[in-house]
């Protein structure tokens, strides 16, 4: 009697099991493409993370356009509520796995996370190019489809509410992503930002323009939530190794030589 063969149902990968081991591969193949015969070595970590979710490789113009928005939100730096996370789940002793959770779970909300990205990806799917549209919606704010998930939007997704003007590193990522696009929702951006800004009353944010960047690599809103949640961990794992090290009495943020005491205070 012949045994009944598991089939893994998948688009993108592909196992070929070795003659002596059904549970060992002999080939890998992703879209097609021979993982370790052809990709290794040649393929960059931005052209097969692109592959991964398209499911097709991407032109020189797309990868360079990925590759310059993973650099530019690799490291939000300590301010950003997620790699504050985790920092206190690193200073805490907490797992690596903790510290990338926390970063994780605070990054995936409406300020300044994945959440924000989805919402503002979906004004450009609703708005496209158009000046009108995109400023009626700015200063109507869009309702949450998931009432049971998420808060009332408080402020216009992809807009930075507590900015008092665009941040340099927002006009110089905005700047770089324009000459790399492929595409022509981030040179619109860059052409009606400061309208955008007027109708919104605030000033671009990082998220506008990571929404912006998906438009333009043809991602979906899915595809971006999740790209947007990768791409953010390595300034969380950095900084939570770090202030691991560093211990609590080290912790940015709070007053020169704050102590701890077991003593009661009066």
């Amino acid at each position: 009697m012949n045994e009944k063969r598991e089939v893994i149902h998948s688009q993108i990968w592909e196992e070929v099991a070795t003659p002596d081991n059904p549970f060992a591969a002999a080939a890998c193949y992703c879209s097609g493409y021979d993982v370790y015969g052809d990709l290794l070595g040649k393929a960059s970590w931005v052209e097969y993370l692109y592959l991964l979710f398209k499911r097709e490789r991407p032109s020189s113009a797309e990868a360079r356009l990925l590759e310059g928005l993973a650099v530019a939100i690799a490291n939000p730096g300590p301010r950003d509520h997620s790699i504050r996370a985790a920092m206190c789940a690193g200073v805490g002793g907490s797992t690596a796995a903790s510290s990338l959770m926390a970063a994780l779970a605070v990054g995936a909300g409406q300020l300044n996370g994945a959440r924000e990205v989805a919402l503002a990806m979906a004004s450009w799917q609703e708005c496209g190019k158009n000046l009108m549209a995109w400023q009626e919606r700015l200063q109507h704010l869009p309702q949450e489809e998931r009432a049971d998930v998420w808060l009332p939007l408080e402020h216009p997704p992809g807009f930075d509410p507590h900015g008092a003007s665009c941040a340099t590193p927002v006009q110089q990522t905005l700047a770089f992503l324009v000459k790399n696009s492929p595409g022509e929702t981030l040179p619109w951006l860059q052409t009606h930002r400061l309208e955008l800004e007027a109708a919104a009353n605030c000033p671009l944010a990082m998220t506008g323009i990571a929404a912006a960047a998906m438009i333009d690599l043809d991602f979906n809103i899915q595809q971006s939530e999740m790209l947007y949640l990768l791409l953010r961990l390595p300034g969380a794992a950095a900084h939570a190794l770090e202030q691991q090290a560093y211990g609590w009495r080290r912790y940015p943020f709070f007053r020169n030589g704050l102590e701890l005491s077991d003593e009661p205070q009066g």
